[in-house]
């Protein structure tokens, strides 16, 4: 029979799994036999770059566990070993990771999931794992959002082309004008009349 303190800490690591679930967007149970050391720490890298905690727990544990989070329905897949891999922040990525990584690797095996509180199947986690990741999602809602702010800022910046253009617009014909005008030839002036001295010194008819 177990001690009391065996006993004690199996309850701490029930209430610490229970707590993980329950604080959880979203998690996925799989069965990890057949991975190399290789595969198995490329997992985990990849499962860390996508923000998803991932820990190897007894079945024993889970079971206690799943009760205390209200998720009684991932009892019926804890047969052989069992992986966790859960996220606090995302419901797509624990499902995409742990798919998209099986089907390169067909000895990792997905047994079912949840989502806000809620067991789901393994199809469903297939679903989930087609949905693309939350920063895909945000990506494509700035580009949305910002798509008919530059095609204003095209359509106006093409006014102000359009306005620059020289011979565009009355104010600018003004010029052109007033160029044309004084090329015009100006009105010859008629020769002023001799002086009266000039006309007084001219010779006398003799």
């Amino acid at each position: 029979m177990p001690s009391a303190k065996i006993l004690e800490s199996k309850k701490a690591m029930v209430k610490e799994l229970a707590d993980r679930l329950n604080n959880a967007q979203a998690g996925v149970l799989a069965d990890y036999r057949g991975l190399t050391v290789e595969q198995d720490t490329e997992l985990r890298r990849k499962l860390r770059e996508a923000n998803v905690q991932y820990t190897v727990i007894k079945n024993s544990i889970i079971h206690f566990a799943v009760k205390e989070a209200g998720l009684d329905g991932l009892d019926s897949v804890l047969e052989g070993p069992t992986a966790l891999a859960t996220s606090v922040d995302d419901v797509v990525s624990p499902a995409k990771v742990l798919y998209d990584f099986a089907k390169d690797n067909e000895s990792l095996e997905l047994k079912g999931g949840f989502v806000e509180g809620e067991v789901i199947s393994i199809d469903e986690v297939k679903k989930y794992a087609s949905i693309p990741s939350k920063e895909v999602l945000i990506s494509k809602m700035l580009g949305s959002l910002l798509s008919p702010i530059g095609a204003l800022a095209r359509t106006l910046q093409a006014i102000v082309d359009e306005e620059a253009t020289p011979g565009h617009g009355g104010s600018e014909d003004a010029p052109a004008e007033e160029a044309k005008a004084d090329e015009e030839p100006k009105a010859e002036e008629a020769p002023a009349e001799a002086p009266a001295e000039e006309a007084a010194e001219a010779p006398a008819a003799e």
